[in-house]
């Protein structure tokens, strides 16, 4: 028997054999009738079942807004949750985010408002205040967000609560370091243990921020089991600075991605602000973007520019795969039975990267199509050129007749005309509700030549992948 633990609202909880996929939401309101965490969607868009989610990162303790609708249970071990029912003191007096929500009429129908102050209390606690990007996964259709965000303004001036302790040192105990085996589901506190587990048990479905597979039990109503949750395994959760490049490992969230591309690519840490939302960003990993070969995922074409390589394991066995080589066909990557995507590797190279995300709304929306251009010039002309897609094709793929059409050539409107051409030979994308197939392909030409004047004139703006949306 199996057991996790974790902290609630402070007070210790132990969990012998829970069902593996039962989704905090449903355990909070059906198990501890905590019901101040709201069911709205039940697919991480919404925002109103926002929890806090405290955990240690090697000696520092960081604290995350997460969506508990698309949170499983195995996922909290040795971490601290915080509903909106433990933000107030014991003593019932409330939270600076709570005071200035109601002192600023943040609420009107109140479904929405607890999911807000958790993610306002998760700022608070770190200190930050974009809360554009803060609040943009929490969803409200009443109050409008103007007295919201005056809310929040107001709270980040307020110190923290003398209430509110370091869990540091109970997590450090909590989390132990021993493999965890419940029923139906396998935690494995090391890379070599999870490797082992999982080439003998190929079949079993990876459990990584559940972003994408919680949909899959909230929705689709799939049985997951056999699982392996891999966020205990911190070799998977580094980011290796190294003197030919980067290496980020695959249990890196898209949140700390982002951290660490705003000095090295500008542009693609600006897209991934735009990847879901906060919520979202805190959970997803860069492993499970990769591994789910969704032909419009975000990160993909911008990695494909860049020219990573991926280190796939298998048991002991390692091997290095260029990311554009992983992705087959729809649905079908270059990976074995029991193999899984350990880390990838991003080169040194100067920074030319842009990348546009093409969608209908700026925050919390999914790509039309997403096309990242990494073009060399040197004295004039195109020494090398990586131009990759989304959208445009069943995977991820690069414009390998538009990068050859530009190879060699005079870096001018000339050659760019020429390369737009080029893109009926590299794509021929589908028709469905975010647009045509000619919508897509003008759109990717119009791309090109906009990356080119955007290069070539210096005074254009610093590209914003924010205004690529349609």
């Amino acid at each position: 028997m199996g057991q996790i633990r974790f902290l609630l609202n402070g007070v210790d909880v132990a969990l012998s054999d829970p069902d593996p996929t039962e989704t905090l939401l449903d355990w909070l309101r059906e198990e501890r009738k905590l019901s101040g965490t709201k069911e709205g969607c039940n697919e991480g868009d919404c925002g109103a079942c926002t929890v806090s989610v405290a955990a240690l990162e090697g000696d520092r303790l960081t604290h995350r807004a997460l969506n508990a609708c698309i949170l499983f249970l195995p996922q909290l071990h040795g971490k601290s949750v915080r509903t909106v029912e433990g933000i107030a003191a014991p003593d019932g007096r409330l939270h600076p985010v709570q005071e200035a929500m109601v002192k600023y009429h943040g609420s009107q129908c109140g479904f929405c408002t607890p999911g807000f102050v958790t993610s306002m209390y998760t700022a608070h606690r770190d200190g930050r205040q974009d809360f554009d990007d803060v609040l943009a996964g929490n969803l409200c259709r009443c109050t409008g967000y103007a007295p919201i965000i005056r809310a929040a303004e107001a709270a980040a001036k307020e110190p923290q609560p003398d209430w509110l302790t370091d869990e540091a040192d109970r997590l450090r105990v909590l989390k132990g370091s021993e493999d965890i085996t419940l029923d139906g589901a396998f935690m494995p506190a090391s890379v070599d243990s999870f490797a082992d587990w999982y080439a003998e048990n190929p079949d079993a479905t990876i459990v990584g921020g559940a972003t994408d597979l919680g949909l899959w039990v909230t929705k689709l109503m799939r049985n997951l089991l056999p699982t392996v949750y891999v966020g205990r395994l911190e070799e998977l959760q580094q980011i290796e600075v190294l003197p030919e490049g980067i290496r980020i490992g695959a249990g890196v969230t898209i949140a700390r991605l982002r951290g660490a591309m705003i000095d090295r690519h500008a542009d693609f840490a600006e897209m991934l602000r735009r990847y879901g939302s906060v919520q979202v960003r805190n959970s997803a990993t860069i492993g499970g973007n990769i591994a789910n070969g969704s032909p419009i995922g975000d990160s993909p074409p911008a990695l494909i520019a860049l020219g990573a390589v991926l280190t796939l394991r298998l048991g002991e066995v390692q091997r290095e795969v260029p990311l554009e080589d992983f992705y087959i066909s729809y649905g079908k990557q270059d990976r074995q039975a029991g193999e899984f995507v350990e880390s990838l590797f991003i080169p040194n190279q100067p920074d030319v990267l842009a990348c546009y995300k093409i969608s209908k709304r700026f925050d919390q929306d999914i790509s039309a199509l997403n096309g990242c251009f990494n073009v060399f010039v040197e004295d004039g002309r195109v020494s090398a050129a990586r131009i990759a897609f989304g959208g445009m094709a069943a995977m991820p793929q690069r414009a390998s007749a538009v990068e050859g059409a530009l190879v060699g050539q005079e870096w001018n409107d000339g050659t760019v005309e020429i390369a737009c051409a080029a893109f009926t030979q590299d794509y021929t994308p589908i028709a469905d509700v975010r647009g045509t197939e000619a919508y897509r392909l003008r759109t990717a030409q119009n791309l090109l030549r906009r990356y080119f004047h955007e290069s070539t004139n210096p005074l254009a703006e610093t590209r914003i992948v924010g205004r690529g949306a349609a």
